[in-house]
C-alpha cells in the first residue's frame, strides 16, 4: 500500500535455469503447512490498499483509541536462486494470490505462543504490520475467534523506545508515560485503521534449520473503517515491508536474525517471499539505486525515461514507487494520458473495440472472448522505464505486466490515472507490473533489483 498504502529488465549474458532450492526447505514447508492451507476468499480489490503518504503512530490520548477500549532491453530469462551460507540466516515464506480476480498477494504467519495463523497482505508501500485485534474490535471483517487477542503484557507503553522507533522521526505525544502506544493509518479511499502497538512472538523457521522466536512490534487494529467503493480484502491485516525501523525486515535485522534484505516473486496464483540475503542471486539481476531524499520514504527509484516499443515517448524524469500493496499501476495525469494515447494509436486498425467492463475503466473486446493475456498480447507492445542515472538499466513492461483478462473475456488496462485515485503526481508500480519477476529490496546497500523469474513454480 503506498502509505500510500503502485516495473522492468536489461541485458544479461547468463543463461537461465529454473529456481532450485536445497532439500532442507522441505522441512520448513512441513512446519508451516498447516498455516499455509488456510483458504482465501474470492473477493476483488481494485485500489483499496493504496495509502496516503502519511503514517502516524500516536499516543493513547488520541481520540477514539481510548474510547474504543475504555483503557487509554530484451527480457532476461529466469534467474537461478540458491540459498547461500551467511553470518545470519534467512526466512522463506510461500505466497498465495493473484492480480485478478483477488487483487492481492498474501502470506500466512503465526503470531503468539502457541502461534495462531494470520493471513497478511504483503505490502512494500507501508511500514507497520498490523492485524485485526479483539480489543474489542469495531469494523473488523473476521470472526471474533479469528482475531488477535492481546494480553495485558503485550501492550507497549507510549514512552517505550519501541514506540519511539515506530513513530520516528516524530516523537509520540505522551501525556502519561504509562499510556499505551497508539497508531492510526489512513488510506486514499478514505478507509482507516486505529489501534495499539503490541509486542508478541513470531515463530520463524530459518533456512539453516533453526527456529527463531523474535518478539516483534506490530499494530493491534481494533477500529477499522472502509469507506471505499470496493470491499476490503478478506485478510487479517497487512505485513508492512517498508523502509522504516517499524517494518518486519528492519526489526529482524536489528535483532540479528536476518540481514535487512528481502525479496518477492509474484506468480499467477502463488509465489514466494524471503527475508535475508541467502537467496540473492550472485548474478543475473538488474540493480538501481533507491532514492534517498526525505520526499521518498518508500521504495522509490528514478528518474527514468518512458519507452514504448523500444522508442522514446518524450516522457522523462519519471520517479516510481514499488508497491505490492497496490493491485495495479497508477501514473500521474501526464504520463497516464501519454500511455493511453500510445496504446490506442497502436490498436488503430486492429480487431479490438472499446467495451464497458466493471473490472477496470479501459477495456477492449476481440472477435471472440480472450482466455488469457497471452491470447491478446500480440495486439499490444512493450513499455519500459529506462533509468537515466544508471547505464543500460531498464525495467520492462510487456503486455502481461499491464493487462488483465476479465471473467467476460475482455482485455483491460491495468494502468490507472493516479490523479483520480488521489495520488497527485506520484507514480506507483503495483502487483500487475511486478508479476513474473524476482524483486529484491537491499536496504543494506540501498538498492532495488529485479530479474525475470518463474514465480509459479512449486518449491519444496
Amino acid at each position: 500500500m503506498v502509505f500510500l498504502s503502485t516495473l522492468f529488465v536489461s541485458d544479461s549474458q547468463n543463461s537461465i535455469i529454473s529456481f532450485l532450492f536445497c532439500f532442507f526447505l522441505r522441512f520448513f514447508f512441513d512446519s508451516i503447512a498447516e498455516m499455509a492451507d488456510q483458504k482465501m476468499k474470492e473477493r476483488r480489490r481494485v485500489s483499496l490498499m493504496i495509502m496516503v503518504l502519511i503514517f502516524q503512530v500516536l499516543s493513547a490520548s488520541l481520540h477514539g483509541c481510548l474510547a474504543a477500549t475504555g483503557q487509554g532491453q530484451p527480457p532476461r530469462k529466469p534467474t537461478s536462486i540458491h540459498p547461500r551460507a551467511g553470518v545470519r540466516s534467512s526466512v522463506f515464506l510461500p505466497v498465495s494470490g493473484n492480480v485478478y480476480p483477488l487483487g492481492y498477494y498474501s502470506v500466512t504467519i503465526g503470531i503468539g505462543n502457541p502461534p495462531k495463523p494470520f493471513q497478511l497482505d504483503i505490502d512494500t508501500g507501508s511500514d507497520l504490520t498490523w492485524v485485526q485485534c479483539d480489543a474489542p474490535c469495531t469494523g473488523c471483517t473476521l470472526r471474533r475467534d479469528q482475531l488477535y487477542n492481546p494480553s495485558k503484557n503485550n501492550f507497549v507503553d507510549c514512552k517505550d523506545p519501541i514506540c519511539l522507533a515506530v513513530n520516528s522521526p516524530n516523537p509520540p505525544q505522551c501525556k502519561n508515560p504509562n499510556e499505551k502506544c497508539c497508531f492510526q493509518v489512513q488510506y486514499a479511499d478514505h478507509g482507516s485503521v486505529l489501534g495499539f502497538i503490541v509486542l508478541d512472538t513470531f515463530p520463524l523457521r530459518l533456512v539453516n534449520g533453526t527456529l527463531s522466536k523474535p518478539n516483534l512490534a506490530f499494530g493491534c487494529g481494533h477500529r477499522l473503517q472502509n469507506r471505499g467503493l470496493h470491499p476490503p480484502t478478506p485478510t487479517a491485516g497487512v505485513l508492512g515491508l517498508g523502509k522504516s525501523k517499524a517494518s518486519i525486515s528492519s526489526q529482524l535485522s536489528s535483532m540479528g536474525v536476518t540481514k535487512n534484505v528481502f525479496g518477492h516473486c509474484l506468480g499467477d496464483n502463488r509465489g514466494f517471499l524471503f527475508f535475508g540475503a541467502d537467496f540473492v542471486p550472485k548474478s543475473g539481476m538488474t540493480w538501481t539505486r533507491m532514492l534517498q531524499s526525505s520526499s521518498y520514504k518508500h521504495y522509490s527509484s528514478g528518474p527514468a525515461e518512458l519507452l514504448f516499443s523500444g522508442k522514446p515517448t518524450g516522457i522523462k524524469g519519471v520517479n516510481v514507487i514499488f508497491d505490492t500493496g497496490s493491485t495495479y499501476a497508477y501514473l500521474n495525469l501526464k504520463v497516464y494520458e501519454t500511455v493511453l494515447n500510445l496504446i490506442r494509436k497502436n490498436l488503430s486498425g486492429k480487431q479490438l473495440h472499446d467495451v464497458k467492463d466493471k473490472a477496470l475503466p479501459i477495456c477492449w473486446k476481440g472477435t471472440k472472448p480472450f482466455k488469457s493475456v497471452r491470447d491478446a498480447r500480440n495486439y499490444f507492445s512493450t513499455f519500459a522505464l529506462s533509468f537515466t542515472g544508471s547505464s543500460n538499466v531498464q525495467l520492462q513492461l510487456p503486455p502481461e505486466n499491464y493487462l488483465i483478462v476479465t471473467e467476460q473475456g475482455n482485455v483491460c488496462l491495468g494502468i490507472l490515472n493516479g490523479a483520480e485515485a488521489g495520488l497527485g503526481t506520484t507514480n506507483v508500480i503495483g502487483d500487475i507490473s511486478l508479476q513474473g519477476k524476482l524483486v529484491i529490496y537491499d536496504n543494506e546497500n540501498q538498492m532495488i533489483g529485479w530479474a525475470n523469474a518463474d514465480c509459479n513454480r512449486k518449491f519444496g
